[in-house]
């Protein structure tokens, strides 16, 4: 199963160049075991898909502890933009970002999905999002 993830534009290209190494998120995945790939759908104004990542956990703490603890590689300068993000939340989530691949052309996913609309925080995709972050390569003779 794939979960695809809306993003600002500015922490998607930090993910994307690696500089962002874990994703904060209020909600979990109910199962992260089950979650192979995370698509990253880049919010308004850029609304297209632009990557997927894998991850190796995510960790549950305090927020205040996640900035302690990964503040350094969360690409946010700001402590107070992060704690502002969890304010009245008890529980933060960190997302730690394993394989990172920027997708060679940036997708709009209304132009494959005439119902599409984006997920808030995050919803889980079936297979119909597989061609769009694995486009079939023709090879000569292939037509």
């Amino acid at each position: 199963m794939n979960a695809l993830l809306s993003i600002k534009p500015e922490f998607a290209e930090k993910i994307l160049t690696r500089e962002k190494r874990y994703e904060f998120r209020k909600t979990r995945f109910r199962d992260p075991s089950k979650v192979d790939t995370v698509i990253m759908y880049s919010s308004s104004p850029d609304q297209e898909i632009v990557g997927t990542f894998t991850f190796e956990n995510v960790i549950q703490d305090d927020p205040e502890d996640l900035w302690d603890d990964f503040g350094d590689v969360s690409g946010i300068e700001d402590r107070s933009r992060f704690l502002n993000y969890f304010c009245n939340s008890e529980t933060g989530y960190a997302i730690e970002i394993k394989d990172v691949c920027r997708l060679s052309s940036p997708v709009d996913p209304r132009s494959h999905f005439e119902d599409f609309r984006p997920p808030v925080s995050f919803q889980y995709v079936n297979g119909d999002y597989n061609h769009l972050i694995h486009p079939r390569s023709s090879t000569p003779g292939s037509d």
